[in-house]
C-alpha cells in the first residue's frame, strides 16, 4: 500500500513537471523547474526498485540518490532570486517565509542524509522519509495547477 503511494506521489511529480515545463519564458524559473523535474527523474528510478518494477541495481541507486542530495542542495540558490513566470508553481511564501522554506529543505536534506540503498525495501523505507519532507515542501511553497 505505501509503495503504491510512494509511486503515485512520484509518478505525479514527473507528470506535473513535463506539463508545467512548456512555455516558460524565466530563464530563472526555468531552471528550478528543469532541478525539480531532475528529482522527479530521480525518484522514479529509486520507486522502481523499490516496488520491485525493475530490479535493484545499487550503481543506479546511488547515482540516484548523489543525484538527488546535489538537486536538493541547489534549491536555496535557485529560488534565492524571486523570479516568476505565469507558469511558475512557487507560492509567493517561498520568498515571505525564506526560514520556513530553508527548514522545509533542510528536512529533505537530512531524509536524504540517512536514506538506506541496499535493497528494495530499504529504499521503500527511505522514500516514505522523503515523500513526506517533500510533500510537507509542496504543501506550504507550490501552488497546485
Amino acid at each position: 500500500m505505501r509503495s503504491a503511494i510512494i509511486m503515485t506521489i512520484v509518478l505525479g511529480l514527473a507528470a506535473s513537471a513535463a506539463l508545467a515545463h512548456s512555455g516558460v519564458k524565466d530563464p530563472q524559473v526555468k531552471a528550478r523547474m528543469e532541478g525539480m523535474k531532475t528529482m522527479a527523474a530521480d525518484l522514479k528510478e529509486l520507486g522502481k526498485m523499490a516496488r520491485g518494477i525493475t530490479p535493484f541495481d545499487d550503481a543506479k541507486a546511488k547515482a540516484a540518490l548523489i543525484s538527488l542530495k546535489t538537486e536538493n542542495d541547489r534549491i536555496p540558490v535557485l529560488f534565492a532570486p524571486e523570479a516568476t513566470d505565469p507558469k511558475s508553481e512557487a507560492r509567493p511564501a517561498v520568498w515571505t517565509d525564506p526560514t520556513g522554506f530553508a527548514r522545509r529543505t533542510a528536512e529533505m536534506g537530512q531524509a536524504l542524509d540517512v536514506m538506506t540503498l541496499s535493497s528494495a525495501s530499504d529504499i521503500a523505507a527511505s522514500m516514505r522519509t522523503f515523500a513526506t519532507a517533500c510533500s510537507a515542501c509542496h504543501q506550504d511553497y507550490r501552488i497546485k495547477k
